[in-house]
């Protein structure tokens, strides 16, 4: 608590100015019911309440994609993230979230010189490689790009953080954590969505966004996932250049993916890259269990031979061996329009949530009859797995973090898909990539390994049973079983007994050292500072310390 405390004092400038534009953009009920308000108050520091004229005849989702721009880089990166929970936002607030932009104004290269000599081990990089062009490719919110050559004349592009951008990020996902223990706490009904665990969750995908090294390894090990196919290029990382704030990568030489006509021009057909393209991230997907998960326009080259370049791979999913299986029966059902192996596979995500089980089952039904007279050809995938995920907010589930991200990149994949071929099918792709993975699942060997680990297991449990039962009944007589309900609405009263005791206890604590203080200055002898025994001073200054701490914790709580 104290820890925390100290944390936010040391944000309450880049709270205050998140509060200040949340108010702007009318979210002033939510900052005065966290408390928030109170706490920037009293620490001196005045909100405006009156929300601006220009925002008020705006939609909600505007409003909330606005505000998330005006404050800055881990807002946006949020908003992004936010867009693939296609399971908790309706479509036009996807429509909404998906125009943020981590575009920025570049910065001068001098400024970005300090980060560069970072992870060249203090070499200049004009020093090091030939041909540096020193503006900018481009500039986004985290990073720059510039373009460069080796000194064997390889075309490279240098990735370059830009710099005091770790220390702002880190501060707003401390502000991030703690408003989402607010929500939980003041919005109840949120619970259910997990705002800690999200948070939690970006928190970690922004630190390895920031890591460019971490970006390298990714684009490593899909270069050497791909290095035998021919109609998937990624580029070629150099680790003699590169470090935490920089990263350096073969530069493609090829058309954007947004530059269709001019692909068309120079001979390449769209077509075959709409399949080269959707065959390279299915696959990531369903057999390799780790995707690249931004597979828009601006991420993808078309080179010659009709080959397909991936690049940015600083937003990556994965995907575990059940979890795939999972997502392979779902798929097949979709396809096969099967709808008790889809509700099978809903009913084994819903987890904790409490559904109603027959009218879930009415409604897939429903979903699945509604494609059932429709030829595969003729129906968009992206708008399939739109109706799915609006039936699962209908019912109160949340899909599982890893499968949010996985559903937005299918989408972002057949619009790619689209726009290069109108005819594109997404579930002519998708289906022999779900045969190979079931395909996978019932092979001998594949048996012969779940049959071997399920023996294992049934013979732990059977030669543990007679320990466990015997370690059960001697704690029976002794009275020691203990029966656990953990009823979530008593947290909030327990985090406040918690820290009710806290402040008792260290009050006791400092009327101890007070006490013990003036004992110990009666006494002569021993070392001496400002003419007051070392021991005694000591004891003071803490006591004071300590007092400080309470009165601010007691203001702060807004309880006299």
């Amino acid at each position: 608590m104290l820890l925390e405390t100290i944390s936010l004092v040391r944000d309450l400038p880049r709270l205050h100015e998140i509060s200040s534009v949340l108010i702007r953009y009318g979210a002033g009920d939510m900052v005065r019911r966290l408390g928030v308000s109170t706490m920037l108050e009293r620490a001196g520091r005045v909100l405006h309440w009156k929300q601006s004229v220009e925002n008020q005849n705006l939609e909600p989702a505007v409003r909330f994609r606005q505000a998330l721009e005006e404050l800055g880089p881990t807002f946006i990166k949020l908003g992004q993230v936010l867009a693939t929970r296609v399971d908790l936002f309706p479509p036009h607030w996807i429509a909404e979230l998906e125009k943020l932009q981590t575009s920025a104004p570049a910065l001068p290269f001098e400024d970005m010189l300090p980060q560069m000599r970072l992870a060249l081990q203090g070499r200049d990089p004009r020093d090091v490689f030939d041909e540096l062009n020193t503006t900018p490719r481009a500039a986004a919110s985290i990073a720059q790009v510039y373009e460069a050559k080796l000194k064997d004349g390889t075309h490279i592009i240098i990735k370059v953080r830009r710099p005091g951008i770790e220390d702002k990020i880190e501060a707003d996902l401390r502000i991030m954590a703690h408003i989402a223990r607010l929500v939980e706490v003041e919005f109840p009904e949120t619970r259910r969505y997990q705002p800690r665990q999200v948070v939690q969750q970006f928190a970690k995908s922004m630190r390895r966004e920031l890591d460019l090294a971490a970006e390298a390894r990714n684009i490593q090990r899909f270069g050497e996932k791909f290095a035998e196919d021919e109609t998937v290029f990624i580029p070629k990382v150099y680790w003699d250049y590169i470090g935490h704030t920089m990263n350096v990568q073969e530069r493609i030489e090829g058309i954007p993916g947004n530059k269709i006509p001019k692909a068309i021009e120079a001979g390449l057909d769209p077509r075959i890259l709409a399949d080269h393209g959707a065959n390279a991230v299915l696959r990531m997907i369903l057999i390799h269990g780790h995707f690249h998960a931004d597979p828009h326009p601006g991420n993808v080259f078309y080179m010659t031979n009709n080959r397909v370049a991936l690049v940015d791979f600083g937003m990556t999913g994965m995907l575990t061996h059940d979890r795939r299986n999972q997502l392979a029966d779902l798929l097949m059902a979709i396809l096969g329009k099967d709808e008790m192996a889809l509700l099978d596979v809903l009913l084994e995500w819903t987890g904790d949530s409490v559904v109603n089980e027959t009218k879930l089952a009415a409604d897939v039904i429903e979903f699945i009859f509604n494609y059932a007279s429709v030829h595969l050809k003729d129906i968009s995938f992206g708008n399939l797995l739109n109706e799915l995920t609006a039936m699962i907010r209908e019912h109160h589930l949340v899909l599982p973090s890893d499968l949010t991200l996985l559903f937005k990149t299918l989408v972002t994949l057949e619009g790619l898909g689209r726009q290069l071929d109108p005819e594109f099918d997404m579930g002519d792709h998708v289906a022999p990539f779900v045969k190979e993975v079931l395909k996978l699942r019932y092979s001998p060997d594949a048996v012969l390994k779940r049959g071997v680990h399920n023996v294992k297991d049934i013979a732990s449990i059977l030669t543990g049973l007679p320990r466990d039962l015997a370690k059960f009944f001697k704690e029976l007589r002794r009275g020691r079983v203990r029966l656990d309900i953990d009823v979530k609405r008593l947290d909030h009263f327990g985090q406040q007994l918690d820290r009710t005791t806290n402040r008792l206890t260290l009050g006791i604590m400092t009327a101890s050292l007070v006490i013990g203080s003036s004992i110990v200055m009666t006494i002569q002898g021993g070392p001496k500072i400002f003419g007051m025994p070392v021991l005694g001073f000591l004891g003071f200054i803490i006591a004071v310390f300590n007092s400080l701490w309470i009165v601010f914790s007691i203001w702060r709580s807004g309880k006299s």
